[in-house]
């Protein structure tokens, strides 16, 4: 499936015009297929390069390596999990990955900062801190700049979002689905599932799997060019919206035969706000066709409940 293509650049460089046209755009895309893609979206090649290749180093070192990283009582936030331990909502099946999550740095006093446990920091790979915290500055960047677009879709201020990402609980995932050494239960690598946050943001992977479930109901592959980034909506900006712009189903599917004996790597970004933002729908999406559909919560009490329900924490 060809998933609508939009160009940063005329939001963040282009005349009003072309400014105006991508938002527009943008919406329309979120309204009718919940992912887009997005080329010049800032985050440089290099580092992207960089952070699959120590990525990877790290996933090849030996399971009792990996699992020094892997701290008890952190919902999985920071740091390592181990295969099989995440499932997706409704599902007792355990998704066919690990992987390591990279949070938010505090850089100037906030006092946020007590709400956010320390990212654990991995020695074997030198790099490797270092380059996720260049890449999660950078997707930040990219993705606050998409809100922005988001913002005047629906008719509030451009710099609506801002304050709430700033500092905010985004998390930068690195996910591996090892190669596949026996008959697998299912088809899927990772189930069914809607993302939590505001929107995600997704470099390409190293290989293809990712589906999404159309609104007629059916599962098509999503592809990319290397240059792009995918971008979907979130269940938190599903719930503010009040169902105006609709959190995408999505699922990864096992390759085929004769690749199982490959590993899939892939690295999306959650961009979630800070734990105090109003997920309350906004009074611009309830009208007498579109009743209020959810109660209101903060995205903190929002995160800790679905954290609860995939299995992350008890």
């Amino acid at each position: 499936m060809a998933i609508p293509v939009v160009d940063l650049a005329e939001f963040t460089h282009g005349t009003p015009e072309q400014k105006a046209s991508f938002v527009q755009s943008l919406g329309k895309a979120y309204e009718e297929v919940g992912f887009v893609a997005v080329k010049n979206h800032g985050v440089p090649d290099d580092l992207i390069a960089h952070q699959y290749e120590y990525v990877q180093q790290f996933f090849a070192l030996p399971l009792d390596k990996k699992k020094q990283y892997e701290i008890p009582g952190l919902a999985g936030q920071r740091g390592y999990t181990s295969f099989g331990k995440e499932h997706a909502k409704g599902s007792e099946a355990p998704d066919l990955k690990e992987f390591f999550q990279y949070g938010q740095t505090v850089e100037d006093q906030d006092a946020i900062q007590s709400e956010y446990p320390d990212n654990v920091q991995v020695d074997e790979v030198g790099p490797f801190n270092e380059t996720l915290f260049n890449a999660y500055r950078n997707f930040e960047k990219s993705g606050k700049a998409l809100l922005q677009a988001i913002a005047l879709y629906l008719g509030l201020d451009e710099n609506y979002f801002d304050q709430y990402v700033h500092n905010g609980n985004s998390i930068l995932r690195c996910i591996h689905y090892p190669p596949i050494t026996h008959e697998p239960k299912s088809a899927i690598r990772a189930e069914q599932h809607e993302d939590i946050n505001l929107i995600t943001l997704l470099v390409g992977a190293s290989a293809d799997g990712l589906q999404i479930l159309t609104k007629q109901g059916e599962w098509v592959n999503v592809t990319s060019l290397p240059e792009q980034i995918v971008v979907n909506v979130g269940d938190m900006l599903q719930r503010l919206t009040n169902n105006k712009l609709r959190s995408t189903t999505h699922r990864v599917v096992n390759p085929a035969r004769e690749l199982w004996h490959t590993s899939r790597f892939s690295m999306p970004f959650f961009l979630h706000p800070r734990s105090e933002m109003s997920l309350a729908c906004l009074d611009s999406c309830i009208d007498e066709n579109n009743p209020k559909a959810y109660p209101d919560a903060t995205a903190g009490e929002y995160l800790d409940e679905r954290l609860r329900e995939i299995g992350l924490k008890k």
